[in-house]
């Protein structure tokens, strides 16, 4: 892709979404899946996301979701309260008030943050999995989180996490999905829906909704704040006197730091205090859009240009379940490079953690993460794209940690127990802190140092076009149709099309060599796939791995 001209600069005033009209659409568009299928519900890796304007995310597919998630709740037995989370999307206060009139209506208690802040994915996921360790079976809780995540100001987006925490796998997903698009066709027959007018009293103290229902507001800061010390070594990060600069880049942790800072006693600086729906304060990301992508050096210009004043200053996504590292005098720590060093240092560290515990990985993750698990003679989990791989192990205290190429990722208290089932950008960016404070180099010369005993490797990501029939062939892709022997000069180690940490499909296959390997996905939204290529040798290695995947998918794509 062409960087834009204006990537890293201000956005201009053209740049910036109409919030007033937005949120009309919101309201005013309604889909017609007979006309137009596109505008079905469709859950990705992380819930159903859209647009107002493209009528893809309105009323009408909050409402019927919402509803789907209650006649699920039903069918599974799930009777206890809904932690309802939301960001500072524009469309997710609207999105919000409709999931709230859906649960009122079918007799559920929602829990919301009090005073009608915003609450971070993390934070939702720790408050599922806290109370379900103290109540039983008959009161058992789950989420419903309003966000479209580090999307441009446009979109809108809603998931939902069952009761052990984490975003829920494609069984429930499709189930949703496929009784929410039901309710869409049948004109909203069957959804329920129950007035709301959240005025001053139901922000500051619970009130009963009809229907044995209730809205409850609920501390989500004291609660989460209170026990970060169980993951972090928050006492540490003290006593070095760490300089920390928080960019939180208009999200819903906004409201975090301050009481993270006065009740551990961290010298932590809120860079930028804005909170605005059209995120106008953004510098523009590679494309020339207004995307808040803690892990791209361009929308981190802002935290970029003040790096020498904090000894670790980190960014995080709208919704938190991002973390975006920058150390001094070395700018945006790459993510794949920061899980390496994550992961390496928590178990060098973690004394508490029992040494059978595996170390999680995409398949499109750096292969440094795998040199680093192997040396420790520890257990590698690789896993298809999508947090929700990691849910069971990290809830059954399994797996020590669980981490994405795409910045997201969570591990388990300092005692071996879980902390949360869904990315957490939180403890990511604290964690940093701690790795300073404690062995006084910053994350960025701990990679150096894995560098110099594994080797640096050169990672890249590209979108290439393909037609639907393209992307199902690949999607459908056999260990058999590869025939080749050898990748950029050298033999092929492995054939990938299930991942070997759980035997789940990938949708597309990883091919692996000694010194570099390459993954082909399609995406499940546009008219492309996605080659991710890393090599262990140099510029002009991955170069050649990039030939050879291209032409290696093309002789898939020629297959009758």
């Amino acid at each position: 892709m062409t960087l834009h001209a204006l990537a890293g600069k201000s956005a201009p005033r053209s740049c910036l979404t109409n919030i007033p009209a937005l949120v009309a659409a919101y309201y005013r568009q309604q889909p017609d899946l007979g006309i137009y299928p596109e505008q079905k519900v469709s859950f990705g890796t992380s819930g159903h996301r859209g647009s107002a304007l493209a009528t893809t995310f309105n009323e009408n597919h909050i409402v019927c979701i919402t509803q789907a998630i209650v006649d699920y709740r039903q069918e599974h037995h799930i009777f206890g309260p809904v932690y309802v989370g939301k960001d500072t999307h524009a469309l997710s206060e609207p999105a919000f008030l409709s999931v709230l009139e859906v649960l009122v209506a079918n007799g559920i208690t929602a829990r919301i943050q009090k005073g009608g802040g915003y609450t971070p994915t993390p934070v939702i996921s720790h408050a599922i999995l806290t109370h379900n360790a103290s109540h039983g079976e008959a009161e058992k809780a789950d989420g419903i989180v309003i966000t479209p995540s580090h999307n441009p100001p446009q979109d809108g987006g809603i998931k939902y996490n069952p009761p052990m925490g984490g975003p829920a796998d494609k069984d429930a997903t499709d189930w949703i999905a496929q009784r929410a698009n039901q309710y869409l066709s049948n004109g909203l027959e069957g959804v329920k829906r129950a007035g709301i007018v959240l005025g001053e009293s139901v922000l500051d103290e619970s009130v009963s909704s009809g229907a044995g229902s209730k809205i409850e507001p609920f501390d989500y800061i004291e609660h989460y704040v209170s026990q970060l010390d169980n993951v972090i070594d928050m006492e540490a990060i003290a006593k070095a006197g760490i300089k920390i600069g928080v960019d939180p880049m208009g999200g819903s942790g906004i409201d975090f730091w301050k009481p993270i800072a006065e009740r551990y006693g961290l010298d932590i600086t809120v860079v930028n205090e804005v909170v605005d729906p059209s995120f106008r304060f953004m510098p523009l990301d590679k494309d020339g859009k207004i995307r808040m992508d803690c892990s791209s050096p361009y929308a981190m210009a802002n935290l970029l240009a003040l790096q020498e004043e904090f000894d670790i200053a980190v960014g995080n996504d709208p919704d938190y379940d991002r973390h975006g590292i920058v150390c001094q005098g070395s700018g945006l720590m790459n993510p794949n490079a920061y899980l390496a060093v994550a992961i390496h240092y928590l178990i060098e560290h973690r004394q508490g953690w029992s040494k059978d515990l595996s170390f999680g990985k995409t398949l499109v993750s750096s292969g440094m993460i795998d040199r680093v698990v192997s040396a420790a003679e520890r257990s590698l989990c690789e896993v298809p794209v999508g947090f929700k791989w990691y849910v069971d192990g990290l809830f059954n205290g399994e797996l020590a940690f669980g981490g994405e190429e795409s910045a997201g990722a969570s591990f388990l208290r300092r005692d071996g127990t879980v902390w949360s089932t869904d990315k957490d950008g939180f403890i990511l960016a604290l964690l940093a802190a701690e790795i300073l404070a404690v062995t006084g180099k910053d994350p960025a010369q701990h990679y150096q140092a894995l560098t110099e005993k594994f080797g640096n490797p050169l990672y890249k990501r590209i979108d290439v076009p393909a037609s639907l029939e393209q992307k199902q062939k690949l999607s459908s892709m056999s260990e058999q149709d590869v025939s080749q022997s050898e990748l950029a000069g050298d033999p092929i180690e492995k054939v990938l099309t299930t991942a070997p940490g759980n035997g789940a499909a990938i949708g597309g296959l990883k091919v692996q060599t000694a010194t570099g390997w390459f993954a082909a996905r399609p995406s499940g939204t546009e008219d492309i796939y996605k080659i991710y290529l890393e090599s262990f040798v140099s510029q002009a290695h991955l170069e050649q791995l990039e030939e050879g995947a291209k032409a290696l998918v093309d002789q898939v794509f020629a297959k009758p």
